[in-house]
């Protein structure tokens, strides 16, 4: 039967009597695999198997009771975290605007507090300042590799000197050399074969050759000169592994922001037109033909000259200059073939209809001014007329549309004619438009249109575009529909509007992507945008988008816009004269004329704001269409006199006596707020005849108020729509019933009218419970915009509870399951994840926005006093100071509304007592005690709570323990101050959730789990909890909850892990972040327990089902919570298995080679140190479960783990790599230490060398047999070190073992369980090098002593296996590989050029390959037999040492590329050999005096070895 190795010992695969019993007899008393199978005594009672884990040290005892020895320094700081490991950090949110956009001053609601506060307050940030230096961020990849390669000294080696001649005269050379005897040379030199001595010069004589020295002075020496010039990072010089996003790695999301689409910068040049007798006024707008939406709002520029805008100066005082912009920055987000630039043209209005003021623009050229002089002036002078009397007034004049996709891809030409003339594309199948996943959802984004080429705004050139051709505008089609079937009929090929006649004009614009921060920018609010230099600079406007589809994006920024769009009139049933229709615009705020407030946007060349709008006339027509649109600055609170009041006049055009120029002929309103909610939508108002009476803003106009007449008898006849861009109006009903209800409890107004209904007190709490649950029928888009308010809400709900007719009302179960409720709504509708799951949105909102709501109910947060401040670092430090600026307010216990309490705690206990909280929630269905560890339970705070208290919550139901009297109820006017601490309610709902909500949770339970750490960070430095034990930070029944959610999510994992692996990893990683950030601030010996409780889970499932995939999450999972920043800390690097300094060598002799280790006390501990002992796995924690993992699944005999291999090793490599980077190590000593955590490593890797790679394949001819099919004499013959000789020099029986311990010596039986990867071979023996080069050189020597000659001889074969696989190539190698690499591209492409031209089908090569009927590949040779083989990496040797190259780049690199490889290689050869020496140092000095010791004879034979191969043989051997 084949040899089992140490470690498989400890693999539960039957009862240990059996195996014992079993290994006994297979290896013959083996003294290193008897020592492994029962550590520390030779009960079987102490042994754990290595698929299980062990029971932790308790850690923070561990600590209390092993004071440092150290006082300060790099050893030191090994002991425990740093003191400033995590910040709170109070950061200000970035302002785009030199002013920050808040509402007005006045008496605001409590909702436009919020969310004021919301936009402007700190983002409150937990910073680990040291996680960067965690696994997850490891310098060891490819972008900072070469910043740590810099510097690296220059290897010289004989195969790089050998002159370039053909490989036929290599070899020819290489045969003479070989052939040639030492009597045929004088001295002996390999280049007296091939040089001429007579005419070649002596070489330098060598001082001291044959002086007498010391050995010990010559092993100092050499030792010295091994040391001198090493590389002190050995994986800086080994390339990175080939893997992808590591999965430990937690993305930082981006900071909450304000939305922009792709932008486009539009500036507006010139208007000329063939005649200029009056001034015209333009506006551009986006337009959506497929959607039939206009997606921006109105732009107003005026390109007049001043001479002509002078003829209206009676209606202008004067402009300001943000109306005289003439550039505006356009934002598109759903880009596509269907968006148009539309420009309208109006004029002032004068007596006529459109057709007739249009006819002398068509008639008149400006070549025949001189000709039609006379005509001009008098049109001129009629102008002017009009503009004096009728210059407030406007009326639709023309229109055209430029195709903006047109532009987009066509741009590079610089001067265009008609955009109409431009070609069409043709319809090519579908359009996919381009996906911004931070924004879209899945199913909202699929959207066919013509054409296919890209969407992106981002990247074409700028062009100048000229529009010569308008569109007269048809006094009957100027709606929205009219507009779009225009535009639709544009794109077709034989358009109607080709054979209109145009007016002839010329309109210069450029169109360019928009620079990402323009100077001299306005916001729609005419707020500056940074940077705005000089406020003089003439203005670019950014235009406000209408969507084309929903956009989710929480809102950070306060805007509050209305905008009014009258669409139509229908006048034909009025009495009396009303053709020359406008209306006017007021937006009110009570019914007195005076009332009108200056809230709406002037157009161009205008004052700001102004009190009224009035709309174009369209002449003589009694039923207008409009196309106007009024923009409105939105008072931040609403009252229910404010209302939108509508005149509309009839215009005497001409000028007659005792004809007043404008004549009221209706009227008709919209109140701003119904039932408390703003009203927005589509309206067809009646309108009145008469001025509404007295109080008529609170009523609707459809309400007939008696004694009114009315058009039409009370039909509606005015028709318009009213839009609002808000981040204060939700515009949804059940977010506005829960926002009502909640402001309704904070300010304790009752009645609350919400909608028809007016809630009392009585039925407030079912009503809260109700707007609770319906949050998950509101719209998605909503619940987004108001995300972050949203949940900041709910929190507040659940630890503040509020007090409802005396009563405290708990409201945390129903909040935790509107919470899950929202989280999974938004995983399943938006796709912006990253790679474990976690919606951006949501991460964004814990990383910056989340934080305790602070304990004083009448300060905004526990964050910087105010709404802005500088930043304030709170570090989580024992000496921390709070900055003053901190309103925190933080140990207020009870309301300062009671006069009688007093409203700071005398004492910290007190303090603690007033914020544990109360639980009103029943504990019958919660674990108590899931995880128990070894030593005292886990104990509870000591100001926690009192005994009754405690009693009373262990009885299973947590109720508060502070005496609240019916007095002291009484004098509450809202909520209680904070009574509960959020991770606590949030544990302990989560734990007794059951059903349809703890699936949510469940799919979710990142979400959970980091706003839960985000809690108790906060908690701990918001009640300055620092100071206090770890053991003391928590209460019990945290601390079960905790263990009991642990428990059940690591069942549900190997539960469901075969029915929703999705979920399952998503939940499995989930679990390992959690326990990661545990470890920051939790008894780190109870996380430990924690992680037992998974591992002892995920073992009994793999017991009974020996599935690969459950055992691929445990490693995630491992390598997730081993990825911590502290890891070596956590491990105990200082710990009682640490051996004396200076150990002395015992003797040597054949009883102890024969009986393993000796059976000292302190010989045991360096067996310990060694091997997976239980006390090792015990005080090194997670480097014991690690190194576990590595040996169970390198184990040849488990079942289906073969493919896990690359993976366990990945997770050491990672770990040790960054190790090897990390400043804190930097120190030898430091390193040592770290290093003894991975000492089990040497062991293993001897275990695994039969499953190696053999790097040695490819040298035969430098000793080592690469042949099988020989029996084992022969292969003793041939082999460099013969077990059998050696063994024999040495005086030591051979044992009779089923296979041989040298992996050299039979590969054909050494393979049968199948062989590592060359890439999975060089990283596990990449970590071997580390560390025997970082160990304690005294404790190696002792281990080594203990060594028998059979696991002395598999170590020098792994040590030689070393050499091999590191060897240095050569620059000719890599050269020569770079040129096969290009020449397989080139056949490559040969290959896929007759594929797709048909002469060879898929069928065909498949049964050529098949035949082994394909050439061979030129690159043949350099894999064996694996010519028709497919290109396989871990068959190319030079794969590791080449960089990663970018798929879309050529592979062939350049000269200073394969020099820098050479370089790279060489020096990671020349470490590795010195590596070796050490290790052979080491061997040689353990038996310094004794000559029955033939080790000596061992090295020898290795060492010469090593001297055969040129391509190890450096050409200067005095340097490093």
């Amino acid at each position: 039967m084949a040899e089992r190795r140490a470690f498989a010992q400890k693999i539960s695969r039957t009862v240990a009597a059996e195996v014992r019993k079993q290994i006994a007899g297979q290896y013959g008393g083996s003294p290193q695999l008897l020592k492994n199978l029962s550590v520390g005594g030779n009960t079987a009672s102490n042994a754990v198997p290595l698929t299980e884990a062990v029971e932790p040290v308790d850690f923070e005892e561990y600590l209390l009771t092993h004071p440092p020895v150290v006082e300060s320094g790099p050893l030191r700081d090994l002991l425990e975290f740093p003191h400033d490991d995590i910040e709170v950090v109070y950061v200000p949110r970035e302002c785009r605007t030199l002013m920050q956009a808040v509402p007005e001053e006045g008496d605001n609601d409590a909702h436009v507090r919020d969310c004021a506060r919301s936009y402007t307050e700190d983002w409150s940030i937990v910073n680990r300042k040291y996680h960067k230096l965690g696994t997850g961020f490891n310098p060891n990849t490819l972008d900072k590799q070469k910043e740590r390669q810099k510097g690296l000294p220059k290897q010289v080696f004989e195969s790089d000197e050998i002159p370039d001649v053909s490989s036929y005269q290599d070899d020819q050379d290489d045969l003479k050399r070989r052939s040639m005897s030492i009597d045929d040379t004088p001295r002996g030199s390999w280049a007296c074969s091939i040089f001429d001595l007579k005419n070649s010069m002596p070489d330098a004589l060598l001082p001291h050759l044959l002086d007498r020295a010391p050995n010990e002075e010559i092993d100092r020496h050499n030792e010295e000169q091994r040391k001198a010039h090493r590389h002190r990072e050995l994986f800086a010089l080994h390339p990175a592994l080939d893997e992808d996003e590591p999965i430990e790695r937690h993305s930082v999301p981006d900071v909450p922001k304000e939305h922009f689409g792709q932008r486009l910068l539009v500036k507006c040049l010139s208007l000329k037109f063939e005649i200029e007798i009056e001034p015209i006024f333009a506006s551009l707008a986006l337009y959506d033909v497929k959607e039939k939406k206009k997606i921006s709002e109105n732009f107003f520029f005026d390109l007049n000259s001043e001479q002509t805008k002078s003829m209206l100066r009676p209606h202008i005082q004067s402009a300001a200059i943000s109306t005289l912009a003439r550039s505006g920055v356009f934002s598109i987000t759903y880009p596509s073939q269907d968006v148009f630039l539309v420009i309208r043209l109006e004029k002032v209005l004068q007596q006529g209809d459109i057709g007739e003021c249009a006819e002398p623009y068509m008639v008149f050229k400006e070549s025949d001014a001189a000709k039609n002089k006379e005509k001009l002036e008098k049109l001129r002078a009629q102008s002017e007329q009009f503009c004096q009397r009728l210059g407030r007034y406007r009326m639709p004049f023309a229109w055209t549309a430029i195709h903006l996709m047109n532009i987009v891809n066509s741009a590079g030409s610089l001067e265009r004619d008609n955009e109409l003339e431009m070609p069409l594309p043709e319809r090519k199948g579908s359009w996919s438009e381009r996906r911004n996943s931070s924004i879209v959802g899945r199913r909202s984004l699929e959207r066919t249109t013509s054409g296919d080429e890209s969407c992106s705004l981002t990247s074409f050139r700028p062009a100048t575009l000229t529009v010569t051709n308008f569109f007269k505008q048809e006094g009957d089609r100027l709606s929205d529909e009219d507009l779009y079937k225009f535009l639709a009929d544009m794109r077709r090929p034989s358009s109607v509007l080709r054979r209109l006649r145009p007016i002839t004009a010329q309109l210069k614009i450029d169109i360019s992507p928009a620079p990402e921060n323009p100077h001299y920018c306005l916001t729609p609010e005419l707020l500056q945008v940074k940077p705005y230099p000089d406020s003089r600079v003439r203005p670019t406007r950014e235009i406000l988008e209408f969507p084309a589809k929903d956009i989710y994006v929480p809102n950070t920024t306060y805007r509050n816009l209305l905008y009014v769009k009258p669409q139509s009139l229908n006048f034909a049933n009025r009495q009396g004269s009303a053709r020359n229709i406008t209306v006017k615009v007021q937006f009110m705020n009570g019914e007195d004329a005076s009332n009108a407030m200056p809230v709406i946007f002037g157009k161009s060349s205008c004052s700001e704001f102004t009190r009224e709008a009035y709309t174009a006339v369209v002449y003589h027509n009694r039923s207008p269409d409009f196309h106007d649109e009024v923009k409105i600055k939105l008072p931040a609170s609403l009252t229910d006199h404010h209302h939108i009041l509508f005149t509309f006049y009839h215009v005497s055009c001409q000028q007659k006596q005792n004809t007043p120029l404008e004549t009221p002929v209706g009227y008709t309103w919209i109140p701003m707020l119904q039932n408390g909610r703003l009203r927005t939508g589509h309206f067809c108002l009646p309108v009145s005849l008469e001025k509404p009476p007295q109080s008529y803003s609170v009523l609707s106009p459809d309400v007939p108020l008696p004694g009114m007449k009315w058009v039409d008898n009370h039909r509606g006849v005015f028709n318009v729509e009213v839009v609002t861009v808000s981040t204060i109006h939700t515009q949804d009903q059940y977010l506005d019933k829960f926002f009502a209800l909640v402001h309704a409890l904070d300010e304790h107004m009752f009645p609350v009218r919400i909608g028809d209904m007016r809630i009392m007190e009585n039925n407030l709490e079912a009503e809260l419970k109700a707007s609770i649950a319906a949050l998950s029928s509101s719209q998605l888009e909503p619940v987004v915009r108001f995300l972050h308010l949203l949940l900041d809400k709910l929190v507040l709900l659940v630890v503040r509870p509020p007090v409802i007719a005396g009563q405290i009302v708990n409201l945390g179960q129903v909040s935790f399951e509107a919470m899950a409720s929202i989280v999974n709504r938004l995983h399943k509708y938006l796709d912006a994840q990253d790679q474990h799951g976690r919606n951006s949105l949501l991460s964004s909102y814990i990383h910056y926005v989340f934080r305790l709501p602070n304990m004083d109910p009448n300060s905004p947060s526990p964050g910087p006093g105010g709404l802005g401040g500088s930043v304030h670092y709170a570090t989580m430090a024992r000496s921390a100071v709070r900055p003053a600026s901190l309103n925190l307010n933080r140990s207020r216990s009870l309301s300062n509304s009671n006069p009688d309490i007093s409203g700071t705690p005398t004492s910290p206990d007190d303090e603690v007592r007033s914020i544990i909280g109360s639980k009103g929630l029943d504990r019958s269905n919660s674990w108590v005690n899931t995880v128990g560890c070894k030593g005292a339970p886990w104990g509870s705070s000591p100001g926690s709570a009192s005994d009754s208290s405690q009693a009373m919550e262990r009885g299973g139901n947590r109720m508060s323990s502070h005496a609240e009297t019916a007095s002291f109820l009484q004098t509450l006017t809202g909520r209680l101050p904070t009574k509960k601490l959020f991770h606590e309610e949030l544990a302990l709902q989560w734990v007794v959730s059951s059903g349809s909500v703890r699936e949510g949770a469940l799919q979710q339970a990142w979400f959970f789990f980091e706003l839960m750490v985000k809690s108790i960070i906060h908690h701990l430095y918001f009640t300055d909890r620092l100071e206090s034990p770890r053991k003391n930070r928590f209460p019990e029944r945290f601390m079960d909850d905790i263990a009991a959610l642990v428990s059940t999510i690591a069942g549900d994992i190997v539960s469901r892990f075969q029915k929703d692996l999705e979920l399952v990893e998503r939940l499995n990683n989930s679990l390992a972040f959690f326990l990661n950030d545990l470890l920051s601030v939790m008894d780190r010996g109870f996380v430990f327990c924690l992680i037992k409780t998974y591992w002892k889970q995920v073992s009994m499932k793999l017991y009974a089902l020996q599935n690969p995939t459950l055992e691929s999450l445990r490693l995630d999972f491992l390598r997730i919570v081993s990825s911590h920043e502290h890891y070596v800390t956590l491990n105990l690097p200082c710990s009682l298995l640490t051996p004396p300094a200076s150990p002395s060598p015992s003797v040597s002799s054949a009883t102890s080679q024969s009986s393993g280790f000796s059976t000292h006390v302190q010989d045991q501990k360096i067996a310990n140190m060694f091997e997976l002992s239980v006390p090792f796995r015990e005080q090194h924690y997670l480097a014991g479960l690690v190194l576990s993992e590595l040996a169970v699944i390198l184990d040849p005999e488990a079942d289906g783990m073969f493919g896990l291999h690359k993976k366990v090793i990945s997770v050491v490599h990672n770990l040790l790599s960054s190790h090897d980077s990390d400043p804190r190590y930097a120190d030898s000593e430091v390193k040592a230490r770290v290093a003894m955590l991975y000492l089990p490593l040497i062991g293993i890797v001897m275990e695994t060398l039969p499953q190696l790679h053999d790097f040695t394949e490819s040298h035969n001819q430098w000793g080592r047999p690469g042949t099988t099919g020989v029996d084992d004499h022969e292969a003793d013959a041939n082999s460099m070190i013969s077990q059998t000789v050696a063994m024999a020099i040495a005086g030591t029986p051979v044992p009779q073992m089923s296979r041989p311990s040298s992996f050299l010596l039979n590969p054909q039986n050494t393979r049968q369980h199948g062989s590592f990867s060359a890439e999975s071979s060089r990283s596990l023996l990449i970590c071997l090098l580390w560390v025997l080069k970082n160990a304690d050189e005294m404790v190696l020597q002792k281990w080594f002593t203990d060594l028998s000659v059979s696991q002395l001889n598999r170590l020098l074969d792994l040590l030689y296996l070393c050499v091999s696989c590191f060897e240095y190539k050569g620059k000719k190698t890599f050269e020569r590989m770079n040129s096969l690499t290009f020449k397989k591209s080139k056949d490559m492409k040969a290959k896929l050029e007759e594929a797709i031209l048909g002469s060879i089908g898929a069928r065909q090569e498949m049964v050529r390959r098949s035949r082994g009927q394909l050439e061979r590949s030129p690159s043949g040779s350099a894999f064996g037999s694996q010519e028709n083989l497919r290109w396989r990496k871990d068959m190319t040797h030079w794969r590791q040492n080449s960089e990663k190259m970018d798929k879309s780049q050529k592979a062939v690199r350049t000269r200073a590329e394969l020099e820098h490889e050479a370089l790279i290689d060489g020096n990671l050869a020349t470490e590795a050999n010195l590596i070796i020496l050490d290790t052979l140092e080491i061997i040689v000095q353990v038996h310094p005096g004794h000559a029955e010791d033939n080790h000596h004879l061992i090295i020898a034979t290795f060492c010469q070895g090593l001297c055969q191969s040129p391509s190890q043989r450096r050409a200067f051997w005095g340097g490093s």
